[in-house]
């Protein structure tokens, strides 16, 4: 069972109080592709610019990602750059370069279209909807979303809910959303919308899923040391559908194990600046920690 990504493909240019580390492989699709690719066969579709470095090519490939929709073209890389402080949950960006990702239009290869799994990584609905208008029935399907479209695209946003089966959101965005202070009166507003399933992210709090058989209070792996957070939330959602495409079967069977292993990927993410560490990890050393987080919750 396959996985197709869809998101934004980047330069991150990271700083944080103790280090700084210029045009690291980064994006939405990069973070989730990478994540998912230690589960389940996977393609990203993006779009990069003709200065982005062949080594990130061959990451993507060291990873078995089928590169078959990411895009050239003439231009730049899109290219963020921000500055955490010492408590990593806050940040600020400071630069925004767009090139050849502000004209993206997804375009998915004839194989593509039949992907059984897809995962709508952070980019704009109106983009979303154009992806989900060209693949064939697939089995399940994810969308993740920014503030940014909360604020600028939400009509576009609530009617991809109704055609999406997992939406994934942060706690603050789902309260600008629902407009509820209380996490589990916003996961049932949201189910309202469309999705049959919907997880709110909550950092190093963990997630927290609404689903048909319940809620499931999915914890983050205690990590002593957070280098660089970029990513996090993509490796998480990435490893979540990564997991269910390997497992198959019923979604309602297999999500919360899921979302285990995207909490493990995503743990493995905050150790290193941008990618730097997820690439280097071994499907043992997953298993290792998710065995370990496993045992850290059981009573």
């Amino acid at each position: 069972m396959s996985v197709l990504v869809v998101g934004s493909t980047a330069l991150d240019s990271i700083k944080t109080p103790k280090a700084e580390n210029p045009r690291l492989l980064g994006g939405s699709a990069s973070h989730a592709a990478v994540a998912s690719s230690f589960f389940a066969p996977t393609r990203l579709v993006g779009v990069v610019g003709k200065d982005f470095p062949g080594r990130y090519v061959k990451l993507y490939e060291k990873h078995g990602i089928d590169l078959a929709g990411l895009q050239i073209q003439d231009g730049k890389t899109f290219h963020w750059s921000g500055e955490y402080e010492l408590n990593m949950n806050n940040r600020r960006t400071l630069l925004t370069e767009l090139g050849v990702f502000e004209t993206f239009t997804p375009h998915l290869p004839e194989r593509h279209k039949s992907s059984p799994y897809v995962l709508l990584a952070n980019i704009a609905p109106g983009l979303q909807h154009h992806v989900l208008d060209q693949v064939n029935k697939p089995k399940f399907v994810v969308a993740d979303t920014m503030d940014l479209w909360l604020n600028i695209a939400l009509k576009d946003l609530l009617s991809l809910l109704k055609r999406v089966d997992l939406f994934v959101l942060n706690d603050s965005e789902s309260h600008q959303l629902t407009e509820e202070d209380n996490v589990f009166a916003a996961l049932r507003k949201i189910q309202k919308l469309g999705p049959k399933y919907v997880i709110i992210k909550k950092g190093s709090h963990g997630a927290i899923l609404s689903s048909p058989k319940g809620y499931f209070i999915c914890p983050a792996y205690p990590l002593h040391k957070v280098v660089d957070p970029t990513g996090a939330g993509d490796s998480f959602v990435g490893g979540l559908i990564g997991y269910l495409a390997k497992a198959g079967g019923s979604v309602d069977k297999n999500i919360r194990k899921a979302m285990v292993y995207g909490s493990v990927v995503a743990s493995f993410c905050c150790e290193g600046f941008g990618l730097k560490t997820t690439t280097r990890v071994t499907r043992n050393k997953i298993e290792a920690r998710f065995k370990e987080l496993a045992q850290l919750t059981a009573f």
